[in-house]
């Protein structure tokens, strides 16, 4: 896989650090303290169920934190599907730090690679309906950890939403109710000219509106499928097709019926905020 899967370096030493000082604080790990200093051990860490991996740089994190003689041998990359019983990495080195570290690595590891897992069934089922829509996360994401989640995203396939509300303009239901679609993009357009606005549609009306205000990309929300496909048609005939993106209760069920739709890319909240953590262990060899 690319490098492009890896969430930013600082972010995973911040959240890392903010890991362990939850399990750490104030008097370190009690029990591992009463090893022996010398005592030595391999792990490895092993899927219990299929899935996607992603958490890689969180897992080297943790461990490098907790001691920097513990070494991770990687059998797979980010983004790379996994059987139940494979490797994804042999762990060596004094075994007290391995047990100290272990928890918060596999929390990482789950956590992320369960966001990389959903992602890749939505990917997979979008592309059964055929069309050229991509998969999209949203902003429903764990407060601190948004940046390792989207970079979980793109292991599994799926692209990135906005960042943060600094990213682009999003003209929402509650923006439009006060000032009206015409209005509400003139203002943004005077105030961040160089920007992406972004419109949230709920109706065909209101496409039209966004359509003729000139606006960057329309949300078509908790539309139908039908629904969806008149927009499409409608984007089609003006002087300038903007994005299209399909949001709002989409399902493993029904995504491929919207990437059926022409829609460019189908936005599902559930990717982060729903997705199951993977099973995966940490087995130390009994010898």
């Amino acid at each position: 896989m690319t490098r492009a899967v890896q969430p930013p370096r600082g972010a995973v030493v911040d959240a890392v650090a903010r890991a362990l000082a939850e399990d750490l604080t104030p008097l370190g790990d009690l029990t591992s303290a009463l090893l022996p200093e010398d005592l030595v051990a391999e792990a490895a860490f092993v899927a219990r169920q299929p899935g996607v991996v992603a958490g890689r740089a969180c897992a080297d994190e943790t461990f490098a934190a907790v001691d920097d003689q513990v070494a991770l041998s990687w059998q797979v990359d980010d983004g790379d599907a996994v059987e139940p019983g494979a490797v994804l990495a042999t762990v060596t080195g004094p075994l007290a730090p391995i047990l100290t570290a272990e928890r918060t690595a596999l929390n990482f590891l789950g956590h992320l690679s369960g966001i990389a897992t959903r992602t890749r069934a939505f990917v997979d089922a979008a592309a059964a309906g055929g069309g050229h829509a991509r998969i999209w996360d949203t902003r429903k994401t764990t407060p601190g950890l948004r940046s390792l989640e989207k970079a979980a995203v793109r292991a599994g396939g799926g692209a990135n939403h906005r960042g943060n509300l600094s990213d682009w303009i999003l003209l929402k239901d509650n923006h439009i109710a006060l000032f009206g679609i015409v209005e509400a993009v003139g203002r943004a357009r005077a105030m961040w000219p160089a920007r992406t606005v972004h419109v949230e549609c709920d109706r065909l009306d209101q496409v039209r509106e966004a359509l003729g205000a000139g606006a960057d990309a329309l949300l078509l929300d908790n539309m139908t499928p039908d629904e969806v496909r008149a927009c499409v048609a409608e984007a089609a005939g003006a002087p300038r097709r903007p994005l299209l993106e399909v949001s709002g209760g989409v399902t493993l069920d029904t995504v491929a019926s919207y990437a059926a739709t022409g829609v460019d890319c189908i936005s599902v909240g559930g990717l982060t905020n729903a997705a199951p953590v993977l099973d995966i262990g940490l087995d130390l060899d009994p010898a």
